[in-house]
């Protein structure tokens, strides 16, 4: 009874482990993608709190800074998003279940009652829709490097607004000018840094996303080629 018993534990231990390593697969890429953004954060917060970033939230600059952390933060939903979707049909697909609302589902619809040649376009438009379904991160992450130089011209302009040789004759006409040069460069520089963090910022959540997507393009065809093939 003993020797019964103890075989019965490794097997629940057995199953156990069976069942933790595939729910860990199941959401690899969402695991993934929270350690990505947690360590990020914790980064940012870190030299947030260094005092590093204290002039970028200061006058002017605060509203630009604002308004690209902004964008940011909602291509960064974008991405939770998608890599959720994502996660969880690639789950359905391993399980060979789609849900009918799925891509994968419309396009195994197709290949089940089509010839070859509705095949092969069933496949080019499974991998539009995959592409275009994670297009917009990619452009809401270029748009932060876009809205970065944005924030460098309207810094150069303003700091050269208050440029007048023909003023600076004496100690009290220079130091406006100086106070709305150093403005403007605060604007130019710090615009540009987060533009560009942000950016790098996002396009890793892209890649990871992306690279999400191909694994579920290579599983829906491999699974569509297991059921026409029966």
């Amino acid at each position: 009874m003993a020797l019964a018993s103890d075989q019965w534990d490794k097997a629940d231990n057995s199953v156990s482990v069976v069942v933790g390593a595939s729910m860990y697969h199941r959401y690899l890429l969402v695991l993934r993608f929270a350690l990505i953004n947690i360590v990020a954060a914790g980064l940012l917060t870190a030299v947030y709190l260094r005092g590093w970033l204290d002039a970028a939230f200061s006058g002017y600059t605060l509203w630009f800074s604002l308004l690209i952390i902004g964008v940011f933060l909602f291509g960064l939903a974008l991405a939770a998003t998608r890599v959720w979707h994502t996660s969880v049909e690639l789950n359905d697909m391993k399980a060979g279940t789609p849900r009918p609302d799925s891509k994968a589902y419309k396009y195994l619809s197709i290949i089940e009652h089509g010839a070859s040649d509705s095949r092969v376009i069933a496949t080019n438009v499974l991998r539009l829709r995959l592409s275009n379904y994670i297009a917009i991160v990619y452009h809401v992450a270029n748009m932060l490097v876009f809205l970065g130089l944005v924030g460098t011209v309207i810094g150069f302009i303003i700091a050269l607004s208050g440029v007048d040789p023909r003023s600076a004759v004496t100690v009290e006409s220079v130091a406006p000018m100086v106070a709305t040069l150093i403005t403007g460069m605060s604007i130019a520089l710090y615009t540009t840094l987060i533009g560009a963090v942000l950016h790098v910022w996002l396009m890793i959540n892209y890649r990871l996303l992306a690279s999400g997507t191909t694994r579920l393009f290579n599983a829906t065809l491999e699974y569509g080629e297991r059921r026409v093939g029966k």
